[in-house]
């Protein structure tokens, strides 16, 4: 089984990203039961404004829908700005939009029968908004959303510190990390046992 990591934060490598560390612990996790992931941090991708598979002109984004149709699990990991997901993640997701409309040889749309969960940081309230936004968004491209298969870090409204700054937290956002891939693995799991079948006509 193979899982895609999409961190969807501002900074480009190798600064050190705050977003990441935490999506580490759901890596780590996923590793755990055998899953194969592959981390990609999109704003180091020239990722083309659209809702197309391939923009053209350099656009990057086709690398990533490979990896996304390679991947029984997906995980988008995204910092919270102004109380929304970040204008990287909005990105991805508007790309991944061109995907309602691919379907597979069974005549599914691709992302049928692929499981999707959601990791956000940030020093402000909104972590749940942001996760309903994400995972809305998934829904509709036919990801099916397992129950709890997201975790988050703030230390509510307002500034403060960062993830990598400070330990307040910590614990309970790994321990709800590790549950989120369990959610994931075993849901991938069943649904690769018995897949959704394509939607009748």
């Amino acid at each position: 089984m193979r899982a895609l990591v999409i961190n969807c934060t501002h900074k480009p490598s190798p600064e050190p990203s705050n977003t990441e560390a935490l999506a580490g612990i759901v890596v780590a996790a996923l590793k755990g039961y055998g899953v194969e992931v592959d981390v990609v941090r999109a704003v180091d991708l020239n990722i083309a404004p659209g809702v197309a598979t391939d923009m053209g002109n350099g656009d990057e984004w086709p690398r990533v829908h490979e990896k996304l149709l390679a991947a029984q699990i997906l995980v988008i990991a995204s910092p919270t700005w102004v109380g929304h997901p970040s204008s990287v993640a909005q990105r991805v997701l508007e790309r991944m939009d061109a995907m309602i409309s691919e379907t597979d040889d069974a005549g599914r749309p691709v992302a049928y029968n692929r499981v999707a969960g959601v990791v956000v940081t940030g020093n402000e309230d909104g972590a749940h908004h942001v996760i309903s936004e994400i995972d809305g968004a998934l829904g509709d491209i036919g990801y099916t959303i397992p129950g709890q298969a997201w975790t988050y870090w703030h230390l509510g409204p307002g500034p403060g510190p960062n993830y990598l700054d400070e330990q307040r937290g910590h614990d309970w956002a790994a321990s709800t990390g590790r549950a989120m891939a369990s959610s994931l693995f075993h849901t991938a799991q069943a649904l690769a046992a018995h897949p959704v079948p394509a939607p009748p006509a």
